[in-house]
C-alpha cells in the first residue's frame, strides 16, 4: 500500500470517528460486516433470533426461496391422469395426490386443473374436497395448495373473526404480509364473503386494539431496505418517552412508529432503543396489557423467525399441540420462503423441522402430507 493511499485511509478513519458517534461506528464494523460473513446469529430473550446483518440481507427483505421449483419437462395432462386414478382409491393414495401437488408450482398446478376439468368435466378442487369428507386437515392442505394464498389467508381471517375473536392470527397475517399482499387478501376477503374486512373488524373490535387494526390496515408501511440512522434515534427516543418516561401508554407514537416504518428502520430502530436503556424493547412490553403490541414486535422485527417460532410450538405435543398454525404457515409460506425458515428452524431448535413433525411410519395421513411440502429438494 502507498504512502499515499494510507494518508487517505487515515484522514476517512478520523473524519468517521469526530462526525459520527463511536457507537454507530463499532454497529457497522461488527454488526454489519463481521456478522454478515460469520452468519452469526444473535437470540433474545425469548428463542427468537435477530438477524443483524446489513437490513437489505434480513430475513423480512429477502427474495422468495420456495421449497419448490417449476417442474421441466411438465404434463398437465399426464398429472391429471394420475389424480384421477389416485383419487379412485382415496385413502390408499392420499400422499400419491399430494407428491404430484407438492411438487408443482401455483401456477402448474392450475393448468392440471384445467387439464383435469377437460379430460373429466369436473372441477378437480370439488373432486378431491370430496374425496376427502371428513378429513379436515387434508382437505385444509389441499385448499392450501389449490387456491391463491390472498384468498387461503382470507378465509383464515374469517375464521378468526369468529367468536371469540383469534386477534393472534389477524396481527400474524397482516404483520406479515407486504403492502400488495394485504390489498390483495382485502379484496379475497370482500369477493368470498361479500364484506369490507376493515369495516367488520371495527365493529367488532374497540379500544387499543381497534386502533392499533386501523393503522395496520392502512396498507402503507415504507418498504424501502434504506435505513435513516438519525430517523431511528429519534423514533427509539419517542418510544422510550411514551412507554417508559411518562405515566400510562401512548399508542399512538406506537402506532405510528410500529405501523408504518421499513422493517429494516425498525430492526435499526430496536437496537438504538437497546442502546439508550440498556433493555430490549419487546421485555419492556411484557405483560398481559401489551399482548398484542409485543405480538406485531415479534412479527415486524424477524417475521423468518417468527414463523420458526410458531411452528415449533405447533408441532411439539409438550407446548399444546396446534393444527391450525401449522398448516397455515406450511401451506402459505412453502412456494414463498420455506427454506429461510426451515434454516432458522435448525439455527434455533438443533433440529430440522421435518424431523420434528415426526416420524413417516408413526404419522397420520396429513401429518405425513406436510412433511412432503418442507423436505429438501434437489
Amino acid at each position: 500500500m502507498s504512502i499515499g493511499s494510507t494518508y487517505y485511509i487515515v484522514i476517512i478513519a478520523l473524519s468517521l470517528l469526530i462526525h459520527y458517534p463511536t457507537y454507530y461506528l463499532i454497529s457497522f464494523v461488527f454488526c454489519g460486516y463481521f456478522t454478515s460473513r460469520s452468519g452469526i446469529k444473535i437470540y433474545n430473550s425469548k428463542n427468537l433470533y435477530l438477524n443483524m446483518n446489513h437490513p437489505e440481507e434480513s430475513p423480512n427483505n429477502q427474495l422468495s426461496n420456495p421449497t419448490v421449483r417449476p417442474v421441466n419437462p411438465f404434463d398437465p395432462r399426464w398429472d391429471a391422469q394420475l389424480l384421477h386414478r389416485a383419487m379412485d382409491w382415496t385413502h390408499e393414495y392420499t400422499i400419491q395426490i399430494i407428491e404430484v401437488l407438492a411438487n408443482r408450482v401455483y401456477s402448474q398446478r392450475q393448468e392440471i386443473a384445467i387439464q383435469f376439468k377437460s379430460m373429466f368435466g369436473k372441477d378437480l378442487i370439488s373432486e378431491l374436497i370430496m374425496q376427502l369428507d371428513g378429513y379436515y386437515n387434508m382437505r385444509k392442505i389441499i385448499l392450501g395448495l389449490m387456491t391463491p394464498t390472498c384468498e387461503f389467508l382470507a378465509k383464515e381471517v374469517h375464521d378468526a373473526l369468529t367468536s371469540p375473536i383469534d386477534e393472534k392470527i389477524i396481527i400474524e397475517i397482516i404483520c406479515t404480509a407486504s403492502n400488495a399482499e394485504f390489498n390483495n387478501i382485502k379484496m379475497a376477503y370482500n369477493n368470498l364473503f361479500g364484506n369490507d374486512l376493515e369495516k367488520e373488524l371495527m365493529e367488532k373490535k374497540s379500544g387499543s386494539f381497534r386502533r392499533l387494526l386501523v393503522s395496520l390496515f392502512q396498507g402503507r408501511r415504507n418498504e424501502n431496505t434504506f435505513v435513516d440512522v438519525a430517523s431511528t434515534q429519534a423514533d427509539a427516543q419517542n418510544l422510550l418517552q411514551a412507554y417508559e418516561l411518562q405515566s400510562g401508554t401512548d399508542d399512538s407514537t406506537f402506532n405510528m412508529i410500529l405501523c408504518s416504518r421499513s422493517f429494516c428502520q425498525l430492526q435499526q430502530v430496536f437496537l438504538e432503543y437497546r442502546r439508550l436503556t440498556g433493555k430490549d424493547f419487546e421485555d419492556v412490553i411484557n405483560s398481559e396489557e401489551f399482548v398484542n403490541i409485543r405480538l406485531v414486535v415479534q412479527t415486524v422485527r424477524d417475521k423468518i423467525a417468527y414463523f420458526a417460532n410458531q411452528l415449533m410450538f405447533a408441532s411439539r405435543p409438550c407446548f399444546g399441540y396446534d393444527e391450525r398454525p401449522l398448516l397455515r404457515i406450511i401451506a402459505t409460506r412453502w412456494e414463498m420462503d420455506m427454506v429461510e425458515i426451515k434454516n432458522a428452524y435448525m439455527s434455533m431448535y438443533g433440529i430440522s423441522l421435518a424431523d420434528d413433525i415426526g416420524d413417516d411410519f408413526t404419522l397420520c395421513e396429513y401429518k405425513r402430507s406436510l412433511k412432503v411440502l418442507v423436505r429438501d429438494r434437489k
